[in-house]
């Protein structure tokens, strides 16, 4: 549902992007001016599989989830994103090719939606808006990715929830179970087994 954003909102999404740039008055005037509010309720479908995206969002609060579904209909959590992060399906916004992503809201979430190709030709025009993407992109589809899979082939299933819990200490204790292990890689029992194994090592 379509929803006015309130400049606390605003606030958080340009705080998030100053994180990665610093972004002058007008670049970010014209940022605000291609920014919509939407509410989702636990369930909703920010973006569908097989559909052609036209935005990408800043989750101001809430949490979502980006998942495929094979033709069995198992279904792998690839991501997940929290307050202060921007969910897209980026590869099919980049391709303008249809999503093979589902982007589902797991808790009422409030989002700001951002028009991917009016965003795209401010890239052009405002040198900064490019400096937060290129810094954005370095640090979340370069320096993080990377790692994780490397961890996917290199790690048992003990030591990618241990790297899970730790790195996302509190979206741990915030998702179900079977989100987690379907994350991982790894089946609900498997991650049952590594909890009770962790619960009862001696501290």
């Amino acid at each position: 549902m379509d929803k006015v954003i309130n400049h606390e909102a605003m606030s958080s999404l340009k705080s998030a992007m100053e994180a990665y740039y610093p972004l002058a008055t007008n670049t970010w005037s014209n940022v605000q001016s291609i920014c919509c509010g939407y509410e989702l309720e636990k369930g909703e479908v920010l973006y569908a599989a097989g559909t052609l995206p036209d935005s990408f969002a800043f989750v101001v609060n809430g949490l979502l989830r980006h998942f495929t579904t094979d033709d069995n209909g198992n279904e792998y959590n690839k991501i997940f994103f929290d307050e202060g992060t921007f969910p897209g399906s980026m590869a099919a916004l980049l391709t303008d090719t249809n999503s093979a992503f589902t982007m589902e809201a797991l808790e009422p979430s409030l989002i700001i939606k951002i028009a991917f190709k009016p965003f795209r030709q401010l890239l052009q025009q405002h040198h900064d808006l490019a400096l937060f993407q290129i810094h954005y992109l370095e640090k979340n589809w370069l320096l993080s990715k990377e790692p994780r899979e490397i961890a996917l082939v290199q790690e048992d299933a003990e030591m990618r929830y241990q790297r899970f819990v730790s790195e996302r200490p509190k979206l741990a204790k915030r998702l179900p179970q079977y989100l987690i292990a379907s994350h991982l890689g790894i089946t609900p029992t498997q991650l049952s087994r590594i909890r009770k194994k962790r619960r009862n090592q001696p501290m």
